[in-house]
């Protein structure tokens, strides 16, 4: 009985031998057939030489004489400042496009905003949770809005004060 099942198992696997004679006479048919052409490399014409006659003129990199220089702003003091000293929130690390408000939820009279980040984690809010890269607020949490304020830089070293409404509708990105 053993000597059977070897000789079955022996012709099974002798009928899986690979015959590729045909496969490597058809390649080599191919290969015999094939002329690969090479069109030749495009002749590059030298070109004459530039004499650069513009050394006595003014660099391009300096200010025109008889233009007054550009007058930066003076620093405003006693103006609207973020505090930059605070220690920032889970919430602060991420962009306003890189938030979707997923919907709202109370408890104990206490509203809050669940908001998902473009990296797949979900986030809770409550009011004056802070949230966004410019330095935000939010001010208000509705069924399907929140109301954030941020301060936005005006160049001139104050802040000003931006509102901007998430709603469920917006998709991260956006």
């Amino acid at each position: 009985m053993r000597y059977l099942l070897s000789l079955c198992i022996f012709v099974m696997i002798s009928g899986c031998a690979p015959e590729i004679n045909d496969l490597q006479a058809y390649t080599e048919s191919v290969k015999s057939r094939a002329q690969p052409s090479v069109e030749p490399y495009t002749k590059f014409e030298t070109q004459p030489p530039f004499a650069y006659s513009a050394s006595s003129l003014r660099s391009p990199f300096q200010q025109p004489r008889g233009i007054p220089a550009v007058v930066s702003q003076t620093r405003v003091e006693n103006c609207l400042q973020p505090d930059f000293q605070r220690p920032k929130q889970a919430l602060e690390s991420y962009g306003l496009d890189a938030l979707a408000l997923t919907g709202s939820f109370t408890v104990q009279g206490e509203k809050w905003a669940l908001i998902k980040s473009n990296d797949g984690v979900l986030h809770k809010a409550k009011a004056k949770s802070r949230i966004g890269l410019f330095y935000g607020s939010i001010t208000q949490i509705g069924t399907e809005s929140i109301m954030i304020e941020q301060l936005l830089p005006d160049g001139a070293g104050c802040w000003q004060r931006k509102t901007t409404t998430m709603t469920t509708a917006s998709q991260a990105g956006e």
